[in-house]
């Protein structure tokens, strides 16, 4: 039987009681979206293939602006279908691989949010958080049931061109969901501080950022960011263009975290648009001392170092990752490719490598639908692994 359980924090109790959500007079709008996915994953550390059939339902509404003033409320719930072949972390079957995606339901949004200009907002409460490529901070779309953050996000552009924002983390919503038995896993408790102020530079944007990530819940995780990333590129008229990325962070111990946190992050990458295609090469690198692992725990870890999720938790000797990428669309058809080589950045210990393949078309403003495959070759790290997914997505 599903029903939506609200584990709402201090700050969330307050903000429902806001006037906001009342005083919407007309002229908001219905928020929907659902989402249909099977997905096989067939792990050779396990005898027996793990086979997901869910579905996933938002429901919400988003008030008018009225004097700059705004909010929006969003319940989710994610249910299985027919069998239930596969490890969701929540239903016991521990003999199937992991797929993660338990049942749930939650208030997945609730937010007052405030801009008295087009430069500067304000956003208070229970949102989707998403900081540049989401490789430190993201929503991790990719999971049935997102990740939220109970927030306030402080956004200002100044005349001068720089950019700056800031987020107070209360609480992170997990992606296994409200209704998890294991309630470490279902949301950490936090007292975080993220900043970060851009500018551009050249023909690209220089961001510098830090993070100071107190884990009340898993304290020994708690770790401090500092960092520095730079994008660029450019559009040329005959229809080929370029981009580039770099960007360097250190990770260190903050508040009661364990002191073997010590660790950097190094990404290079490429890229060249030629009509409709887009070529990339690119070198990311988590370091490792065999000790401790660069960890970023609150990303959108599905879109980084391939699709079959084999390094969602940094190995202690760190990570090497890199790979090649192709993408174009061919009218409502967008196609992808992608290779990944991996090692460890201690002891140069080769991992494995894997091919990531994929067709999305859009049917139309409403409607699309997702083929995907992943195919990771072990060498030293995990077993060999193949993952299929087959979605159909409506969003109204």
């Amino acid at each position: 039987m599903m029903y939506v359980r609200f584990a709402l924090s201090p700050l969330m109790l307050a903000l429902l009681a806001s006037p906001v959500f009342g005083a919407d007079t007309g002229s908001g709008k219905i928020l929907f979206d659902t989402r249909w996915r099977l997905e096989s994953v067939d792990d050779d550390a396990f005898a027996d293939s793990a086979l997901a059939n869910t579905l996933r339902a938002r429901l919400g509404y988003q008030t008018a602006v009225h004097s700059g003033w705004s909010g929006v409320i969003e319940l989710e719930a994610t249910q299985h279908l027919f069998g239930e072949d596969f490890n969701s972390t929540a239903n016991g079957q521990t003999a199937y691989p992991t797929i993660l995606d338990p049942d749930n339901s939650e208030l997945n949004q609730a937010y007052v949010r405030y801009a008295p200009e087009a430069s500067s907002q304000f956003t208070l409460g229970r949102q989707r958080l998403q900081w540049d490529n989401q490789r430190f901070f993201g929503n991790v779309g990719w999971r049935q049931n997102e990740q939220t953050f109970d927030a306030l996000d402080v956004q200002h552009a100044f005349k001068n061109g720089l950019k700056f924002r800031y987020d107070y983390l209360d609480r992170a919503q997990r992606v296994t969901g409200a209704d998890h038995p294991n309630e470490n896993l279902a949301r950490y408790q936090l007292d975080a501080h993220l900043l970060a102020l851009s500018g551009k530079a050249g023909p690209g944007t220089l961001t510098g950022y830090a993070h100071f990530i107190d884990n009340q819940t898993l304290p020994l995780t708690s770790h401090r960011n500092l960092g520095l990333r730079y994008t660029a590129k450019k559009e040329m008229p005959d229809g080929i263009g370029w981009l580039a990325t770099a960007e360097y962070a250190k990770q260190d111990a903050y508040a009661d975290g364990a002191v073997a946190i010590d660790a950097h992050y190094l990404l290079l990458e490429g890229g060249l648009v030629w009509k409709s295609n887009t070529f990339k090469a690119g070198w990311e690198q988590l370091g490792g001392n065999g000790n401790y692992g660069f960890a970023t725990p609150f990303a959108t870890l599905h879109a980084f170092n391939g699709w079959a999720d084999k390094f969602l938790n940094t190995p202690v000797d760190g990570l090497d990752d890199a790979y090649l990428s192709w993408n174009r669309k061919f009218g409502k058809t967008t196609a992808v490719a992608a290779w990944h080589d991996y090692q460890s950045d201690a002891g140069s210990r080769h991992y494995g490598s894997e091919w990531n393949v994929s067709l999305a078309y859009a049917f139309n403003k409403h409607w699309a639908g997702l083929l995907k495959l992943a195919d990771y070759q072990a060498d030293t790290f995990a077993r060999d692994t193949r993952k299929l997914w087959v979605s159909v997505e409506y969003v109204y």
